[in-house]
C-alpha cells in the first residue's frame, strides 16, 4: 500500500458511479448520460430526480404520479415548525437552522424508526420527503426572521415555483418561475463534491438516511463549497457601493491578495457549463426587470479574469445575481444550494448502500516516536 499523501484527496478515485460525469478540460457535465444543457433547458427538476433516483427519465404518467407523491408530502410537523420558529427568531445562521431541521425530521418520519438501512423502496420514500420539505422548512425560517408569517405550500405549482410562493406570498411569474426551475436543474447533482462524499462517508457506516443528508448540510455550509454564491454577490455589492470600475475594483482587491470570489474550481480547467447557463439566464432577469447592471458587472469582471489570471467563472458566480435578481436574500443563497443538492444526495447514498463498503481511509503519520511516559507526579 503506498504512502504517498493525496491531500484533499485530489485525483483519487473512491467509488464507481452511475449518476454524473464532468469532463473539466472541456466543460461538460452529464446525468446519467443527458448533457446538463439538454436537462437544463428541457427538463424540470422534478424530471431530473426522477432520473437521478430511478435511472431514467420519467413518461408523463410517471411524472404525474411522481410529482403528486411529492407535493403531498411538502407540509412539516407542528414539532419542526415551532423549532424553525424559534430558531428564525434567534436569528440563527440559515444553514445550521435548516440543518437541525432535517435532522428532527427523522424524529417525525414514518419509516425512520425500525426502517432497514438499505431498505431502497423505503428510502425513496425517505428522499422524497426530505426532498419536499426543506423548502418548506427554509420558506418558513426566512419570512419568520423578517417578522412574517409562514406560507403554506401550494398543492398545484411545481417544486421551484411553491418555494418561490411561500418565500414570497405571491406567485411568481413564468419568466423567474423558470429561471429558479433551471438553476436548480443545475445545481441537483455534481459527482463526488466535499457534501456528496460527507453523505457517502455517513451511509457507509449504514446510518441512515436523514444523518446522511444532515451531514452534508453541515458540509455545504463551509465558505470553500456551499457559501461561494453568497460571497460573490457580497463581492458585487461591495462593488457597486464603492462607485468604482468593476476591473479596476478585482485589480486592486488581487494586488491586496483578496481573493475573487467565484472564479476557479477543482474540476475544471475551462468555464463551467452550469456557468453558462446562469449567465445567459442572469442577463434575461435584468432585461426582463429593466437594469442588467448586476449581469453588465460579472461580464466585465469575467473578461477580466479570464485575461489576466487564465481563470473561468465557477457556477457560483452567476448563480448569485440569478438569485439576487429575484429577491432571494443572500444568505439565503447556500440553503437553496442544499434545496437542490439534496436530488443528488439521495441519489448518491442510494448507490451507496445498493455496494456498500465501509469507507475508512488512513493517515501517514507523521507525529513523535518512542516518547518515554513520565508519571503525572513527575511533570
Amino acid at each position: 500500500m503506498s504512502d504517498e499523501v493525496k491531500r484533499g484527496l485530489e485525483g483519487v478515485v473512491v467509488a464507481e458511479s452511475e449518476l454524473s460525469h464532468i469532463d473539466g478540460d472541456v466543460g461538460k457535465l452529464v446525468y446519467r448520460g443527458y448533457t446538463i444543457e439538454d436537462l437544463a433547458r428541457g427538463a424540470s427538476y422534478e424530471e431530473v430526480l426522477y432520473l437521478l433516483w430511478h435511472g431514467e427519465l420519467p413518461t408523463r404518467d410517471e411524472l404525474e404520479s411522481f410529482t403528486e407523491a411529492m407535493t403531498e408530502e411538502r407540509a412539516i410537523n407542528d414539532g419542526v415548525m415551532a423549532t424553525v420558529r424559534e430558531l428564525a427568531e434567534s436569528d440563527s445562521n440559515p444553514m445550521s437552522a435548516l440543518r437541525t431541521a432535517v435532522s428532527m425530521l427523522a424524529t417525525y418520519d414514518p419509516d425512520d424508526a425500525e426502517t432497514d438501512p438499505e431498505d431502497r423502496e423505503a428510502n425513496l420514500r425517505k428522499g422524497r420527503r426530505i426532498t419536499a420539505k426543506i423548502p418548506t422548512i427554509l420558506a418558513a425560517f426566512a419570512r419568520i426572521r423578517d417578522g412574517s408569517d409562514p406560507v403554506e405550500p401550494q398543492t398545484d405549482l411545481g417544486h421551484a415555483a411553491n418555494f418561490l410562493y411561500m418565500l414570497n406570498d405571491e406567485e411568481p411569474d413564468d419568466v423567474t418561475a423558470d429561471v429558479f426551475d433551471q438553476a436548480l436543474v443545475l445545481h441537483a447533482d455534481h459527482g463526488l463534491n466535499a457534501s456528496t462524499f460527507s453523505a457517502m462517508v455517513t451511509s457507509s457506516t449504514l446510518s441512515d438516511l436523514h444523518s446522511a443528508v444532515t451531514s452534508a448540510i453541515g458540509t455545504l455550509a463551509g465558505p470553500l463549497h456551499g457559501g461561494a454564491n453568497a460571497n460573490v454577490m457580497r463581492m458585487l455589492r461591495e462593488i457597486d457601493d464603492s462607485d468604482q470600475d468593476p476591473v479596476g475594483w478585482i485589480d486592486n482587491a488581487l494586488d491586496e491578495g483578496r481573493r475573487v470570489a467565484g472564479f476557479g474550481h477543482r474540476v475544471y480547467n475551462v468555464k463551467d457549463p452550469r456557468a453558462k447557463i446562469l449567465g445567459e439566464r442572469s442577463e434575461d432577469l435584468g432585461e426582463a426587470a429593466g437594469d442588467t447592471k448586476w449581469y453588465e458587472m460579472s461580464v466585465a469582471i469575467e473578461e477580466y479574469m479570464q485575461e489576466q489570471k487564465g481563470l473561468a467563472p465557477n457556477v457560483d458566480f452567476y448563480s448569485a445575481t440569478t438569485y439576487y435578481q429575484m429577491g432571494i436574500p443572500i444568505d439565503i443563497f447556500t440553503p437553496i444550494f442544499a434545496l437542490s443538492r439534496v436530488g443528488g444526495w439521495v441519489a448518491h447514498v442510494l448507490e451507496q448502500y445498493e455496494d456498500n463498503r465501509l469507507i475508512r481511509p488512513r493517515a501517514k503519520y507523521v507525529g513523535n516516536e518512542n516518547m518515554e511516559f513520565v508519571p503525572i507526579d513527575e511533570r
